[in-house]
């Protein structure tokens, strides 16, 4: 799989990212990801599942001088997402670790994460139709680790005052919610619409910071396809200029 990879460019070529060409590759949530966290010059942040790197990557690209460490389970994803550091001309500031959340490398320390992000597999066990491809099934469906312990691995890695951002299922953002209240608050919930803002989210951002109030807003959200198919004008900042979320940050930052 290494060695069928291919360069995928995004943000407008500012990043390569090598994708597996046959089984998962990621679409435009990683990067959507990493757009919403609020993150700073000097920041180190955690990228939970990172797979190929899409998501740390595009931090650095937009970030100057943040730090990023990425985990991901499978081997052959960390060696992709690391050449995909250096080719984007990053990797003496973001690196990879192979691991599992249920059972960290060392090199992970709790409450040591300026931000804390991540993309988990949105369906839950024993849901649906699992795919054939192993690769694929392991992005879409949880394994070992259920959604609350990818909540629960966040909110331990990140220190106080620090930030959670999670890009799940829209239908799914409720779990999202109730289990960052276990440690997080001043959680903001982004949705993401299609094509019309209110109507047929999919996909949702939801932001948190450890040891903020006991708050939940709802954002406005990001539309991200005009009707003439392209992208809006806010989706294309994001998604080629490399600007951030501003729907979420600005309210997780109020």
């Amino acid at each position: 799989m290494i060695d069928e990879a291919e360069d995928t460019g995004l943000l407008d070529g500012r990043v390569h990212c090598f994708q597996p060409r046959a089984g998962f590759r990621s679409a435009i949530d990683p990067v959507l990801l990493a757009a919403a966290v609020p993150a700073d010059s000097g920041d180190v942040i955690l990228d939970v599942g990172a797979g190929t790197g899409a998501a740390s990557l595009c931090l650095a690209a937009r970030v100057a001088d943040c730090q990023v460490i990425g985990l991901e389970k499978q081997d052959d994803l960390c060696v992709l997402a690391q050449r995909g550091a250096s080719a984007s001309g990053v990797s003496d500031r973001v690196r990879f670790f192979g691991g599992d959340l249920l059972d960290p490398p060392a090199p992970l320390e709790p409450g040591s994460f300026d931000h804390v992000m991540a993309n988990p597999p949105y369906r839950a066990r024993d849901t649906g139709n699992r795919p054939p491809d192993p690769g694929r099934a392991a992005a879409t469906i949880e394994g070992a680790a259920a959604l609350n312990d990818w909540l629960t691995f966040c909110i331990r890695m990140v220190r106080d005052g620090g930030t959670i951002t999670f890009v799940h299922h829209f239908d799914r953002r409720d779990e999202v919610v109730s289990g960052l209240r276990y440690g997080a608050g001043s959680i903001v919930v982004c949705p993401l619409w299609p094509k019309h803002a209110g109507v047929g989210a999919k996909r949702v951002i939801v932001s948190a910071r450890r040891g903020g109030r006991e708050t939940v807003t709802m954002a406005s959200g990001v539309v991200l396809h005009a009707a003439n198919g392209g992208y809006t004008e806010e989706a294309e900042a994001i998604l080629r200029q490399a600007q951030p979320l501003i729907s979420s940050v600005r309210e997780a930052k109020a």
